[in-house]
């Protein structure tokens, strides 16, 4: 359940927000919804991909961040998270409605007691809630730049199912499904007037920047298979 209202200085002001990355405040997530302008942070860390929406069908672009359900190898419980943490890890739990901040009064990173202060004693924001403010300044028109990025993928045909299978030290096997990236075949056969569209735009760089993070994937697995030796 969810209680999501817009933000106010005097009805919120004792409110308090815990901030730091912990899973069960909702940081144990495998595939986390990324957009375009986090990427060369992304990469040096995570398998960048594309998934589709369970309930749209649309695709969306994701951060993976672990193999099973509800994993994040990242997560250091009581030491922050390893690595960048992604716009959408960071603003929980907060969202917007219309231009305004809104905030989930039900969620469990929301109280009186602990956490970082919203507001300072003369009603205005503190640093914590203008760093909030500024992750949404970076996530609302990313979310529509992302669309439109996804968009011409699709229309030049350049995206492909890809299915990942990762073997570990004790016997077991994980198979990764629903999982696209770019057809780096296709790319290459790709016209001159289309690869000309793709370096206007910037997306040529960002495409380089996916086929890069594929690299994490063997990273990432090695990460799970040390927490098997480990226990």
């Amino acid at each position: 359940m969810t209680n999501i209202v817009v933000l106010n200085s005097l009805a919120h002001r004792d409110l308090r927000v815990q901030a730091g990355a912990s899973a069960k405040l909702g940081d144990n997530q495998r595939f986390v919804p990324v957009v375009i302008a986090e990427f060369p942070l992304l990469v040096t860390h995570y398998p960048v991909l594309f998934s589709k929406d369970s309930e749209t069908g649309a695709f969306f672009c994701g951060a993976m961040l672990g193999i099973d359900e509800g994993e994040n190898l990242f997560l250091k419980e009581g030491n922050g998270h390893e690595g960048y943490r992604p716009l959408n890890l960071q603003r929980a739990p907060f969202f917007v409605s219309g231009d305004e901040l809104a905030i989930d009064l039900d969620h469990p990173r929301v109280g009186a007691d602990t956490g970082q202060a919203l507001f300072n004693d003369r009603g205005e924001a503190t640093p914590y809630l203008e760093s909030i403010k500024t992750a949404f300044q970076q996530l609302k028109p990313g979310i529509e730049m992302t669309k439109r990025f996804i968009e011409t993928l699709l229309r030049l045909n350049l995206l492909e199912p890809v299915d990942i299978v990762l073997g570990f030290d004790d016997g077991s096997k994980r198979n990764l499904v629903d999982l696209y990236t770019v057809n780096q075949d296709l790319l290459r056969q790709l016209p001159d007037a289309s690869v000309i569209e793709l370096f206007r735009r910037g997306y040529l760089q960002l495409i380089y920047l996916l086929i890069a993070s594929l690299k994490q994937i063997p990273v990432l697995a090695k990460m799970k298979n040390d927490r098997f030796l480990a226990a």
